[in-house]
């Protein structure tokens, strides 16, 4: 199973690349980073395109070629997300529009770019939205709007490819990555707060991407059992 991951280079991304090569497949990743050269997950030689997925064009090309070289694609999972905490009046709107072109255009550049070749291979797409994307907080406009946006998208999409591509919508909660690294103190989780390891939402990616055919999971919700931002 071909499948291309956003994301890839760390946090949940990674840890997909990690679930799929374990399943036997061949992840393929897009990411403004390169990749790490000895990575947590033990998995080397992952082919990689450097690109910005808030890039359209860039994104066209990264799939085009990963796409070429591996001689198509199965699947498409999009990990690659970014947050800017604060209030709408106190975020410039330069990095409030980042978020959206990342997380939810982004995400639909992938989605489009692949689409030639999920619909050859009869293939999955798994979006990564966020419990924020069901449950509003304050100070998270520009997060709240790109993952609601997601999980609208991607009701819409498995609508509209029902039969002929597999769409899977995974919520996460909290996970314990470098998200929350560069966010300012009042913004990260207190240090007692339950945070799942992305290993285990990635487990439930593979678990989606490897259902048979006919069987469809729409939605998955995998979250710690305290998270605060679900139900």
């Amino acid at each position: 199973m071909k499948v291309l991951i956003t994301g890839g280079a760390s946090g949940l991304g990674a840890a997909v690349v990690e679930a799929v090569a374990k399943e036997g497949g061949r992840p393929l990743v897009i990411d403004r980073s390169p990749l790490p050269s000895s990575p947590a997950s033990g998995v080397s030689d992952v082919e990689h395109v450097q690109a910005d997925v808030a890039d359209r064009l860039a994104v066209e090309r990264a799939v085009a070629d990963l796409a070429r070289a591996a001689g198509g694609l199965d699947a498409v999972v999009t990990a690659a997300g970014i947050d800017a905490c604060g209030r709408l009046a106190d975020v410039p709107g330069a990095e409030w529009e980042r978020v959206i072109k990342v997380n939810l255009l982004g995400t639909a550049a992938v989605v489009r770019a692949a689409l030639p070749y999920l619909l050859a291979s009869h293939g999955r797409v798994v979006t990564v939205a966020s419990t924020l994307g069901l449950r509003a907080v304050s100070d998270a406009t520009a997060y709240c709007a790109s993952k609601f946006g997601v999980v609208g998208f991607t009701r819409a999409l498995a609508a509209e490819l029902a039969g002929r591509v597999g769409v899977t919508l995974v919520i996460p909660g909290g996970m314990r990555t470098a998200f929350f690294d560069d966010r300012d103190d009042r913004y990260k989780p207190p240090p007692d707060m339950r945070l799942n390891d992305p290993r285990e939402v990635a487990e439930a990616i593979t678990f989606a991407l490897t259902r048979p055919a006919g069987c469809e999971v729409r939605e998955l919700v995998v979250c710690p059992d305290t998270e605060t931002s679900w139900p």
